[in-house]
């Protein structure tokens, strides 16, 4: 199966987070993912892809202007794929809990089933998406790497059912 991870990332920490999600899904076998930058999206991959990781830095509490943009003007069809969340944050408190709202209302918008894996699978919760401060800590880098591998085994039964 075939994972996006589109990013918009201005200092780097992003698109390192982006890199965890990765690797967490890969951990599962058959998985083929792709990270990309807003600003270079491998569209046929994308096309492919069942589902789409969407990351990106918290702004005044809520997701990049860049990203916004890029949604809401991009021409690719995203309708009926598994979209999931994750932010990074300058601090703790630092809105990425709004911004993983209002980009998932986004997602819904453009036809999006969503998955956060939420408190279903107990610790590490995941309730709206993975969060980190700056790139994370190291507890919060394990936490991405579980979001990400519970996503894809939740997806590949729902997708076997």
């Amino acid at each position: 199966m075939k994972i996006s991870i589109i990013y918009h990332s201005e200092s780097g920490n992003t698109k390192k987070v982006a890199k965890l999600i990765s690797e967490g899904a890969k951990k599962v076998e058959g998985i083929e993912t792709k990270c990309m930058s807003i600003d270079d999206v491998d569209k046929i991959f994308l096309e492919q892809s069942k589902i789409v990781f969407f990351g990106t830095p918290t702004y005044a509490g809520t997701y990049s202007w860049q990203m916004k943009k890029w949604l809401d003007t991009c021409k690719l069809n995203f309708a009926g794929k598994v979209g999931c969340v994750f932010a990074t944050e300058n601090f703790v408190g630092g809105g990425a809990d709004n911004a993983e709202l209002a980009l998932i209302s986004e997602l819904i918008v453009k036809g999006m089933f969503i998955h956060s894996v939420g408190a279903s699978a107990g610790l590490p919760y995941t309730h709206f998406g993975a969060v980190c401060i700056k790139d994370g800590t190291e507890q919060q880098k394990e936490r991405v790497l579980i979001f990400a591998e519970r996503v894809v085994r939740n997806v590949e039964k729902f997708i076997s059912a």
